[in-house]
């Protein structure tokens, strides 16, 4: 049983104004959409776990990374994470599914129409009215 939130780092992919989501496989939010992204790991930066996160699920490489927001996800299961979101600058080629077990697909969707039902760390992104495509 947990004591205490676990972090995770999601990652916001774009290119063209879309943004890269993949369908979740597992128990936890089997069947919603989400960003790539993972656990952090101990002694690790988020720009790290950003980038390895990606590369473990997608293959892709990243560009530049920049701070975006963090949420408070609170699961139905009584899960907690605190998830710290970076968006990720895309440098080419194309999202493959390099876990089977976890993601079904990787798909391209306009930041206005994106896919149901969220995952709720992606949820909460959306509900924190942070864009993607906004530059600070």
């Amino acid at each position: 049983m947990q004591t205490r939130p676990g972090v995770g780092v999601g990652v916001v992919m774009t290119h063209n104004g879309k943004v890269l989501l993949g369908k979740r496989l597992s128990d936890h939010g089997g069947g919603t959409w989400c960003f790539q992204g993972g656990h952090l790991e101990l002694h690790e930066s988020w720009e790290d776990a950003a980038r390895r996160e990606v590369e473990e699920e997608t293959g892709l490489s990243v560009g530049k990374l920049h701070f975006s927001t963090v949420t408070n996800d609170l699961f139905d299961s009584g899960k907690h994470y605190i998830t710290i979101f970076l968006i990720a600058e895309y440098i080419g080629g194309e999202p493959r599914v390099c876990e089977p077990d976890k993601n079904e697909c990787w798909e391209w969707f306009p930041w206005d129409a994106l896919p149901s039902p969220l995952f709720l760390p992606t949820q909460n992104f959306v509900k924190s009215g942070c864009s993607p495509f906004l530059s600070g």
